[in-house]
C-alpha cells in the first residue's frame, strides 16, 4: 500500500459538514492553548464523535473503518507489534490479509508511525481506522501480563531456592525495583488494573500457589507458581501495609496506597492462616475514577426521581440492603455526592473508608482502640450534623442510635444484608430495635443486585435450555418474549466469558401512611403482603426481566438473582 498523504484534520470535518467553522476556530484556539490533538479537544466538546472522525478519515482515504468493539482481535498477531511501540504509535496488527498485514491506526495520517511500524513489523502493511478509545482498550486487554508474571515467579523460584530471603531487608539494599518479588507484584497490579479487576486473591495450595482475579463478580485464575514464593510475596505485602511480619498464626487487615498504571489505587488486604501457608486477599478501590453518580446507577427514571426527592429531605432513614459485593456502597456515595453542598454537614463513620469524597467528615471504624460504630456514631451526633452515614447496621446499639437520630432531624444513610426491602425492617425488630422506632424513622429501603452484562462484541441469540424454559414459564414470561434472548458467545474482549461489565437492578419500598401502619401494628406475615402489593410489578425480579428483554443481561444471570431473592 502507499503512503498515506496528510490531512488536515478540521478542514475534512468541516468539509464533511461534521463540524461548523466556528467550532473549528474555537478548537484550535484551545489545541493552541493546551498543546492537546485537534481531534481529542473535538471530542471533549461534544462537536463530534470519535466515531465520526474515524469514519471521516476513512472516507476521504478510501480505507476501512473498523469498529473494535466487534472485532475479534488475533492476540498472536497483535503481539507481532510490542507493546510499547502499539502505545507510542496507536496502532494495531490486526490480522493477515491478501499477504499484507492490516494494522488499524487511530491517526492513519501519521506518516512517521507508518514508516516506523512497517520497519518493525518488516512488512507491507494495509491501514485501516480505528477510534482512538476502543484501541487503548483493545491495548490493555490483548497485552496481557499473564506470561510476565508466570516469568516472574520462575524467576523468584529459582532466586530463593530453598533459602529463607529477608526481602525487607533485600529491598532496603538492593532498591526496590530489583528486588524480584517486587517486580513480580508490581506485574500482577499492573494487569489486575488493567483487565478491571476487583480483588487479586493470592492462595497457597499443598504444592502449587494460585493467584486469581475477582472480575466482574466471577473469580478468574491468572498463574500458578511454585509454593515456596508465598512467604516471600506475603511478607512484602505485609510491609507494604504496616502488618506484623511476625505474626503467621492470626488473620490481620491493613491498606496501603499505591499508584498503578497512573493510576491512584487503595488495597485493602487481609491475611488469613491456612493449611498451606497464609492467602492474601486486597480489595483494589481506583481513587483515580470518579464513582458513578445517580443518573449512571442504572435505576428506572420514575424511581430515580422519587429517589431523588427523598434525598432533600431532612430527617428520617434511607436504608440500602443487599448481600456482600452487591454495589450498595457504590449507591450510598452516588447519595452523598448528590447532597454534598456547602451548606451542608455530612458526617460517614465507615470500616473501611472505602472512597475519598471530598467537603465530607469521613471517620475510619478502629475496634483495637475500642472506636466502634455506637461510639463513632454518638461522637458524630455532637458535631452538629445534617447527614450521617453509617456503614453498615452491625448491632442493637448502633441501630437504635441512627433510629433516635434518624427521628431527631438528621438524614441518615446506612446498609443491612438483607434479601429483599420487604424483608428489611423485620431484620431490624429481630435486632430488638423496637418497632415503633422502626415504623417511624425508615423512610425508604432500596434492595439491589448486580447482574452480569452481555458482552456486546460477541452478543448472539439464545435458544434456552430446558431448565431455563421451566423457570421462564414458572415465572410467567410469555414465549413471546424468548424471542429477544441473547447470551454472548465468548471473545478476545470479554476473556471468554461472553460478560463484560455489570449492570445494577433495584427496588425500593417507601414508607407510606399504610405501611408504616402495618409496621407498627401487624404481624410480620400482614405487613410483608402490604408490602409486595405496593411493588407490584417493581420488585428486583422485575427489573431484571426487562434488562434480560433488552438484550442487556442473559437469562442465566437473572435466575441466578432470582434464586437469591426467593430462597
Amino acid at each position: 500500500m502507499a503512503r498515506p498523504e496528510k490531512i488536515r484534520l478540521g478542514d475534512l470535518l468541516v468539509q464533511q459538514k461534521l463540524i461548523s467553522q466556528e467550532q473549528l476556530k474555537f478548537a484550535l484556539d484551545e489545541q493552541k492553548r493546551t498543546g492537546r490533538k485537534l481531534g481529542r479537544v473535538l471530542v471533549d466538546n461534544v462537536f463530534v464523535t470519535e466515531d465520526q472522525i474515524s469514519e471521516a478519515l476513512a472516507r476521504q482515504l478510501n480505507i476501512p473503518y473498523i469498529n473494535l468493539k466487534y472485532y475479534n482481535v488475533n492476540l498472536e498477531t497483535v503481539r507481532s507489534l510490542p507493546e510499547n511501540q502499539a502505545r507510542r504509535f496507536r496502532a494495531l496488527a490486526l490480522e493477515d490479509r491478501n499477504g499484507m498485514l492490516l494494522v488499524g491506526m487511530a491517526d492513519p495520517t501519521d506518516l512517521f508511525a507508518f514508516d516506523e511500524i512497517t520497519r518493525i513489523l518488516k512488512r507491507d502493511i494495509d491501514v485501516a481506522v480505528v477510534t482512538e478509545g476502543q484501541l487503548l482498550e483493545t491495548i490493555d486487554r490483548a497485552y496481557r501480563r499473564t506470561e510476565e508474571i508466570s516469568g516472574l515467579a520462575r524467576e523468584l523460584s529459582e532466586e530463593l531456592g530453598d533459602t529463607y530471603i529477608d526481602f525487607g531487608a533485600l529491598s532496603e539494599n538492593v532498591g526496590a525495583e530489583e528486588a524480584p518479588v517486587v517486580k513480580l507484584l508490581q506485574t500482577v497490579f499492573n494487569d489486575a488494573t488493567q483487565v478491571r479487576a476487583s480483588d487479586i486473591h493470592i492462595e497457597p495450595q499443598e504444592v502449587r500457589l494460585q493467584i486469581r482475579f475477582r472480575i466482574d463478580g466471577s473469580l478468574h485464575l491468572q498463574t500458578e507458581a511454585d509454593n515456596k514464593i508465598a512467604p516471600a510475596l506475603v511478607l512484602r505485602l505485609k510491609l507494604m501495609s504496616g502488618l506484623d511480619i511476625s505474626e503467621k498464626r492470626l488473620p490481620q487487615d491493613g491498606r496501603f496506597n499505591m499508584r498503578v498504571r497512573d493510576q491512584a489505587v487503595d488495597v485493602r488486604i487481609s491475611t488469613m492462616p491456612t493449611q498451606y501457608g497464609e492467602s492474601v486477599v486486597m480489595r483494589l478501590l481506583n481513587q483515580s475514577g470518579s464513582f458513578l453518580s445517580l443518573d449512571k446507577l442504572g435505576m428506572q427514571p420514575d424511581m430515580l426521581k422519587r429517589f431523588r426527592e427523598i434525598l432533600h429531605r431532612s430527617n428520617g432513614m434511607i436504608l440500602v440492603t443487599g448481600p456482600t459485593g452487591s454495589g450498595k456502597t457504590t449507591t450510598l456515595y452516588a447519595a452523598l455526592a448528590e447532597i454534598n453542598t456547602i451548606d451542608q454537614k455530612i458526617i460517614t463513620v465507615e470500616d473501611p473508608v472505602e472512597y475519598r469524597l471530598p467537603g465530607i467528615n469521613q471517620v475510619q471504624v478502629n475496634e483495637k482502640i475500642e472506636l466502634n460504630f455506637s461510639r463513632v456514631l454518638r461522637a458524630a451526633l455532637r458535631q452538629d450534623p445534617d447527614v450521617i452515614l453509617v456503614g453498615e447496621m452491625r448491632d442493637t446499639e448502633t441501630a437504635q442510635i441512627g433510629m433516635r437520630a434518624a427521628m431527631t432531624g438528621h438524614l441518615v444513610f446506612s446498609t443491612l444484608h438483607t434479601r429483599d426491602s420487604a424483608g428489611t425492617l423485620f431484620r431490624l425488630v429481630d435486632m430488638d430495635v423496637p418497632k415503633y422506632m422502626v415504623a417511624s424513622s425508615v423512610q425508604v429501603v432500596l434492595a439491589q443486585r448486580l447482574l452480569r452484562r452481555i458482552c456486546e462484541s460477541c452478543s448472539e441469540p439464545h435458544n434456552p435450555t430446558p431448565q431455563e424454559i421451566e423457570w421462564l414459564e414458572f415465572e410467567e414470561v410469555h414465549p413471546d418474549r424468548w424471542q429477544k434472548l441473547l447470551h454472548g458467545r465468548g471473545c478476545s474482549h470479554c476473556n471468554g466469558t461472553g460478560y463484560h461489565g455489570r449492570l445494577a437492578v433495584y427496588e425500593m419500598l417507601e414508607m407510606d401512611r399504610a405501611l408504616v401502619e402495618a409496621a407498627a401494628h401487624s404481624d410480620a406475615t400482614n405487613f410483608m403482603d402490604a408490602a409486595y402489593a405496593h411493588m407490584k410489578g417493581r420488585t428486583l425480579l422485575d427489573h431484571a426481566l426487562a434488562l434480560m428483554e433488552r438484550g442487556q443481561t442473559s437469562v442465566a444471570e437473572v435466575m441466578r438473582i432470582s434464586n437469591q431473592v426467593e430462597d
